[in-house]
């Protein structure tokens, strides 16, 4: 999964939602499958609105701003599709169906992945001339210092930075 928005309201997301912003996101997803050395990259890309707008009843982004996106990095190569409905395209992932989903905010991208791995996920940042990677989870504050943190989700960052890094 790869946001393309990060840590802002969600009353932000909107505005923030661009044919650009949709389209860079979507190019570092295809650069993310190639460090993950997928070799057919199945990336779909979620919409913002419920049902993926529904043909612009509950929503006009994902006909205006994402669907362009995807339709631009498609004529670059990228097999991408979508815009797909928010609450079931992370089913499609699950069952194996899907490589790489394109969320277009924090929470849509982040609570379905820690409903499955909050252990151990891990947050990698695409596009920087190094790997960097980290704990998938908060700075933990309310339990810092208490002797109840594990430690699963530092060892699977430490371990996929030197399996990319490779």
């Amino acid at each position: 999964m790869i946001l393309v928005t990060i840590h802002v309201p969600l009353k932000d997301v909107p505005a923030l939602i661009t044919t650009q912003r949709v389209l860079r996101t979507i190019r570092l997803a295809s650069k993310a499958a190639k460090m993950f050395k997928l070799t057919a990259p199945r990336i779909a890309v979620a919409g913002v609105n419920p049902h993926a707008g529904e043909a612009g009843i509950l929503g006009e982004e994902e006909g205006k701003y994402i669907l362009p996106a995807i339709r631009q990095a498609q004529t670059e190569g990228i097999a991408v599709t979508g815009p797909y409905p928010p609450d079931t395209v992370f089913h499609s992932a699950y069952k194996g169906q899907l490589d790489i989903i394109v969320c277009m905010y924090h929470d849509q991208g982040l609570i379905p992945l820690k409903m499955i791995a909050f252990d151990t996920g891990v947050n990698t940042t695409i596009g920087l001339p190094f790997v960097r990677t980290s704990p998938d989870h908060g700075t933990a504050f309310d339990i810092a210092w208490r002797g109840i943190a594990g430690c699963n989700s530092m060892v699977e960052a430490i371990t996929m930075a030197f399996e990319l890094d490779v």
